[in-house]
This record gives C-alpha cells, structure tokens and sequence, in this order.
C-alpha cells in the first residue's frame, strides 16, 4: 500500500473510529447526530464502502494465493535446476568412460578374441576362471553403455521440465503482478470515497456501523449458534476476561484449548494495535490470514497462509464447539478470517487502516469454522489471556 493512502486510510479510520459490519438497511437504527441526515442514505454509504473493503481482500487474498504458488514454483524450479546440473555431471562422466571403453575396444581389436584363448587354454579351471573375467568385463561395458543411454534420456527430460518450470514461474509472476496492481486499485476506491466525506459523515457512519454491530453480536448469540454464551456482557468484555477455567467445558462460554491453541491465541494478543497491511505475515504487520496462519505457526501448526486455503483444507467443525485458536471464517468466498478469543470474541486484522484487534464474532457474516488441531487434547486448566486496555477500540470490519 502507498504510504499516502495508509495515511489517508488510518487518519480517517481515527478520526471517525469508523468501524464498518453488514446491516441491513432496513433493520438499522437511525445514527444519533444533529444532522438530519436520511438514514438510507448512510446506510448506502456504509454498503458501498463495506463493498470496496470486501473487495479489496477478495484481491488481496487472491494476490495471496498466487505468491505461496509463485513461491513454491519458486522452490520447484530450483530443485529441477539442480537435479539437472548433477545429471549431466553424470552424463559427462558417462561419456568419459564411454570414450575409454571404445579406445579399449579399439586396441584390443588386433589381437586374438578372448573366446579364442579360452577355447585353446590347457588348464580348464584356468579357462574358466577367464571366462568369469571376460563375463565381468562384459556386464561392465552393458552399464557403461546403460547408463550413458539413461543419463541422456534423463537429462533431454529434466531440461524439458526445467523449462516447463521456468515458464510457469514467469507465469505467475505475471499473474502476481496484476493482482497487486488490483489491490492497489481496489485501495484507490476507498482512498477516493473516504476523500469525499466529511468528518461529520464519518461519524454518521461509525455510530451507524456500531449500533449494527451490536445488535447483529445480539442476534448471533440469541440464535444459539454459540453454546454457553449469553446476550450479557460477553462480547464486551475486554481486557476483564480474567476467569480460571478447568475441564473441556467451561463457565463463559469459554471451552478449553489445546496446548497449541492456547499458544496461538496467546500470540495473537501479543499482536493487537499491529497496523493491518495487505499481504503481510508479520511481525511487524497483517493482514487476516496473515495472523492466524502466523500464529499457529508459531504455536508448532503450520497451516495454509490463504483464508480460503484455511477454509478448504482444515477440519470444519459446528460453531457450539468453538474453542479458543479455532478460526473463524467470513463471507461465503472465505475471503476472511480471525482466530477464536472465547466468549464470542475474536482476534482479528480488520481491513486496511485498521489495526490488530478483538472483535464480536458476528461483526462480519460468519461462514464457519476450523480446527488446525482436530487431535489436540484440550487443557485441564486454562486461563484466558489478559487483554490489554484499548483491545476492543477502533473499526470490527
């Protein structure tokens, strides 16, 4: 991202604490402000630019995607290039020793054949003992012939798949480049739109989004979707999660992790206040799958780097049994993903000009969930981690 427009971004995120979920425009409360604004028309406004940040990691998890491609073709194209380098060393050797058994053929042609001597030798076990040697002799010629025929075949085909390799890698690069030149345009929208807005208008809009928020973390919970949660203070908790918990099922609605999980939320909560950056892995800045895949990389999981990878290849499991470092995964193109805290919250990098923080589950529409370590046994004691003062502050989308 331009440093222009991460300025421009954060300054109005800041100013405004815009923070941007889906509402329906018909279900949203009316904004408290002096303006008389039409409550339809924040309501726009807010859908437009939800739009463009969807938009905008819709691109960058794509742009994602062909970078783990383009380094893994990266890796692949090495090892070909390698394995071709030894193969022809080979095949040089090959022909060296080729080139010395037709010198010694050539040689050896004006004396009398080996067979010859045999058949006229005196003592048998004498002949027969020749005979072994010129057997040997034989079945080493046959290799050195075998093997410069195959070091050839070898050779004509790792060449053949070296450039096959090399091709596809300049394919993807290409393709890379495209999608940071999207992700950048997708920026460029939002750059433009929060341009044309007021300061008043970007606080309609907070305390529009807001409200939206709470009442769409209100509905989730009702719903049930999460068992042992209530519609108390839960998604407001902040840094007061102090409770000690013991066994699989705890009070709060805060099931025990796995040792793993447990380490990856801890390091995800290490993060928070780290500013949301397109692409990035860390440590110094994310974006969503950035942080969890981070995180579990560093709680000894390695998982996929994309959401949608995230999504597709880790085990799925219903939204009661959540338990803390599940991820949580948004929108039906799983373009984005935070990593279960407890008690309805989440860990998370919103969107550009945001920063690392905990936010309601339902602040985005919930696809599912996964589980890096569907074999982890859960703690027998766990104590969530205290979360800083300010975890909660700043824009939920």
């Amino acid at each position: 991202m331009s440093g222009s427009l991460l300025r421009l971004v954060c300054t109005a995120a800041v100013a405004a604490a815009t923070v941007l979920a889906p509402v329906p425009a018909t279900a949203a409360p009316e904004p408290e402000s002096d303006l008389g604004q039409d409550p339809a028309a924040v309501s726009d406004l807010l859908t437009d630019l939800q739009q463009l940040y969807r938009k905008a990691e819709q691109a960058t998890e794509a742009y994602n995607a062909t970078e783990e491609k383009l380094k893994r073709q990266r890796a692949e194209t090495d090892r070909l290039d390698r394995a071709l380098a030894r193969t022809r060393l080979s095949l040089h050797d090959s022909r060296g020793a080729a080139g010395r058994l037709a010198r010694q053929q050539y040689q050896s042609s004006t004396d009398i054949s080996p067979y010859v001597r045999l058949l006229l030798a005196r003592d048998p076990q004498h002949a027969i003992d020749q005979g072994r040697v010129i057997g040997r002799l034989a079945r080493e010629r046959a290799g050195i012939v075998g093997r410069l025929t195959g070091d050839e075949r070898k050779a004509r085909d790792l060449a053949r798949k070296a450039r096959k390799a090399l091709d596809d890698q300049l394919s993807l690069t290409e393709r890379r480049k495209k999608e940071r030149d999207e992700v950048r345009e997708r920026l460029h929208d939002i750059e433009e739109l929060l341009a044309s807005l007021s300061r008043d208008q970007l606080t309609a809009l907070a305390e529009f989004e807001k409200e939206g928020v709470a009442k769409a973390q209100q509905k989730f919970i009702a719903s049930g979707a999460l068992s042992g949660v209530t519609n108390g203070d839960d998604s407001k908790s902040g840094s007061k999660r102090k409770n000690k918990n013991t066994g699989n099922n705890t009070d709060n609605g805060v099931r025990n992790p796995s040792a793993e999980g447990d380490r990856a939320v801890r390091y995800a909560v290490r993060q928070l206040g780290k500013p949301y950056e397109w692409g990035a892995q860390g440590p110094q800045s994310y974006d969503s799958s950035g942080l969890t895949s981070r995180a579990w990389a560093q709680a000894g999981t390695p998982i996929p780097r994309t959401s949608q990878e995230q999504w597709k290849r880790l085990h799925r499991i219903p939204l009661p049994e959540l338990r803390p470092g599940d991820l949580v995964v948004y929108f039906t193109e799983a373009t984005h993903v935070a990593l279960y805290l407890g008690d309805g919250m989440v860990v998370q990098a919103p969107r550009p000009g945001a920063k690392v923080k905990v936010s309601p589950i339902a602040a985005d529409p919930v696809l599912g969930a996964v589980r890096p370590d569907p074999d982890g046994k859960p703690l027998r004691r766990y104590e969530p981690p205290e979360l800083p003062e300010g975890a909660t502050d700043g824009s939920d989308e």
